[in-house]
């Protein structure tokens, strides 16, 4: 189960000032950044937010035009399977964009995260174990092909705090979203977290409440010269 936002295409930076003005910028001028975390966590805006920041190209969640969207909330066991492989394929091919270009970016959620959709919806009985298997061995011979992030940063927010956000911007897309979801999808990205972060440097950051995103943006900044494995980053007051 994922959620729909807004348009695939990848927003510019609105500064065309040289990256090396920013805080930290000789580190992550051209530096590919992944913004990871439920549903309703926050993503986008601090996407954008580090966009700005860093003047980086933002790749936001490629599902606004997504064709299997209504149909998988409608029926969601028999479109699960067909909907996880769209969106492997969707956001592989965004993956790659921001590679070949050469410049970096910051992506609104990363392909590493469909699998934990994908996961939660085997364990639900929505995703039948064989399609599972299916998925997971396309993802593995794709993963071969791919260069990873730089770092991840991810914004640990409850279940319950999920749902709350959920509710407040009102999709209508996620009314079949419910907190039992939600609490089975937060402890499969506890497992993910601990497995990506031996191989890709991931930023955890508690957002149950909102911080300053400029101050984020340049917390995160600071922390990337020094993160090699998964760190808290402590809140900015």
């Amino acid at each position: 189960m994922t959620h729909t936002t807004q348009s695939q295409t990848p927003k510019s930076p609105k500064s065309e000032s040289p990256k090396s003005q920013t805080p930290g910028g000789s580190a992550l001028q051209s530096a590919f950044i992944g913004i990871a975390g439920l549903i309703g966590a926050g993503k986008t805006t601090l996407a954008d937010a580090l966009g700005e920041h860093l003047n980086l190209d933002v790749h936001y969640e490629p599902v606004i035009d997504n064709e299997y969207l209504d149909d998988f909330y409608r029926e969601t066991a028999r479109y699960a399977f067909p909907m996880q492989i769209y969106l492997l394929n969707r956001r592989f091919k965004q993956h790659q964009e921001i590679i070949w270009r050469g410049r970096g970016g910051v992506q609104d959620r990363t392909i590493y995260e469909d699998a934990i959709f994908a996961k939660t919806l085997r364990d639900s009985g929505m995703m039948e174990a064989r399609d599972y298997a299916t998925y997971v061995d396309l993802f593995r011979n794709m993963s071969n092909f791919m260069c990873r992030p730089n770092v991840i940063v991810y914004l640990d927010v409850t279940p319950e705090v999920s749902m709350a956000r959920i509710r407040e911007r009102s999709r209508g897309c996620e009314v079949g979203v419910d907190l039992a979801y939600l609490t089975a999808l937060r402890e499969n990205y506890e497992e993910f977290l601990e497995e990506v972060s031996r191989v890709i440097p991931v930023i955890r950051v508690d957002y149950d409440e909102f911080w300053d995103t400029e101050k984020l943006a340049t917390a995160v900044t600071r922390q990337y010269t020094e993160t090699n494995f998964l760190r808290e980053l402590p809140r900015i007051t």
